[in-house]
């Protein structure tokens, strides 16, 4: 019996989703980092000890748990979108879509450069944050370019898709739609 194959864009796309979900789940551990960085500070300042740059190293897992979720929020349809313009164009959704897909396509990928670029820059001239902590900057820099690459990544992706099966791939909020309200 022939064993059926998967369509080679299907099985990238797949592994796509998968590695945004991963990146999700890499942000909400930088959120419990978040948390048991403040719970250690208030326990430092009960004791009577000194926990110097646990605010500094909470805003670098603040921006990492950002940076990390983007591609994750893009595909769940969590980023602002002109959901109410999308939705008065009626039959021309699709090119809003694509319109919006292409320009943020090339928005990420602009940004994500250049966030490569600054770290990349931070690691050579070995800045380092005025903090206590006197971190490397390249380092909490370094989860920020891989999540401004990997929003890029999802961006471009996203606009692949829609521009060659005709529909989006972001999941829709019932409130853009009244067709896709479940019915009760």
């Amino acid at each position: 019996m022939a064993r059926s194959r998967k369509h080679p864009a299907l099985v990238v796309t797949g592994l796509l989703d998968r590695f945004y979900e991963l990146c999700g789940y890499l942000a909400a551990m930088s959120l419990i980092t978040i948390l048991v960085l403040i719970v250690l500070n208030m326990v430092a300042r009960w004791t009577g000890q000194v926990f110097p740059g646990s605010t500094n190293y909470a805003g670098y897992a603040m921006a990492t748990a950002s940076f990390l979720a983007m591609a994750y929020a893009l595909g769940r349809g969590a980023h602002i979108r002109v959901s109410l313009l999308l939705a008065a164009l009626g039959r021309y959704r699709w090119w809003g879509e694509i319109w919006a897909l292409g320009i943020g396509s090339a928005i990420g990928c602009y940004f994500a450069w250049y966030a490569v670029r600054g770290t990349y820059w931070s690691h050579k001239l070995h800045d380092v944050s005025q903090g206590q902590d006197a971190t490397p900057l390249w380092i909490p820099q370094l989860a920020m370019a891989v999540g401004a690459c990997v929003l890029a990544l999802a961006l471009v992706d996203h606009f692949l898709r829609a521009l060659f099966t005709g529909r989006s791939w972001i999941e829709r909020d019932p409130i853009e739609d009244p067709r896709d309200r479940p019915e009760t």
